[in-house]
């Protein structure tokens, strides 16, 4: 009689954690929503923003490289007002009017054009960099929104699996004060019952990391984003 209780008990629990288990998260996924994410998550994630800010950084070396062409040329006014005395006795002129010079440092200046082509090549590592960037953010956001819709739906079976144990145990409950079972069948029906409820806040500790670890590499609460 003991066996047969236990049995049957089990198979009600086993039934009805099945009945849900066997649901897919497929149809749960909101692809619309995932974009949505995809691309807040490139303007708002903490990473793409620190890249695109590297990027700019190195794309400003383009035009530096291609002034410094000029860095060894130089020009200089010099005035002095009518009446002052002439700092240079020997060329007064030198105080007075706009003079221009050259002051050539040959190694330096032959290295001006590999210097150039080394910031557009920087420029364009920056670049790949920030698509591989992209991409990656991308594949993080929906292993993200996949496993956040998977504590969903196990968080329904886990609420359901425990809605059923204490529905269970309150009938067995009931039959045992009536003598009907035995108080080993009872006892095990309110183990069933603990378990699904340690199950259920299990569930509901991984569903909120997994809302978590998604809306921190969205940048946004996910009840804020229409």
């Amino acid at each position: 009689m003991k066996n047969l209780f236990k049995i049957a008990l089990t198979a009600l629990m086993l039934l009805s954690v099945e009945s849900y288990a066997q649901e897919s998260i497929i149809p749960e996924i909101k692809y619309a929503d995932l974009e949505k994410y995809i691309d807040l998550a490139k303007q708002n994630y903490i990473k793409m923003k620190i890249q695109d800010a590297k990027t700019e950084s190195i794309k400003t070396a383009i035009p530096i490289a291609a002034v410094s062409y000029l860095d060894p040329f130089n020009g200089s006014y010099f005035y002095r007002p009518t009446g002052k005395t002439v700092i240079d006795p020997v060329n007064p002129y030198n105080v007075n009017g706009f003079q221009a010079g050259i002051n050539l440092n040959l190694g330096a200046y032959l290295q001006k054009p590999f210097q150039a082509r080394k910031a557009k090549l920087d420029y364009k590592v920056a670049q790949l960099e920030q698509k591989d960037n992209e991409i990656q953010v991308t594949l993080e956001v929906k292993k993200r929104y996949y496993d956040y819709i998977q504590q969903i739906a196990a968080l329904k079976i886990y609420t359901q699996s425990a809605q059923d144990s204490k529905s269970v145990a309150e009938s067995l409950r009931n039959k045992f004060e009536k003598g009907e079972i035995t108080l080993e069948a009872y006892n095990q029906s309110r183990i069933n019952q603990t378990n699904a409820f340690t199950s259920k806040i299990q569930a509901e500790s991984s569903y909120l990391k997994a809302k978590d670890l998604l809306e921190e590499i969205v940048g946004q609460k996910l009840s804020d984003i229409k």
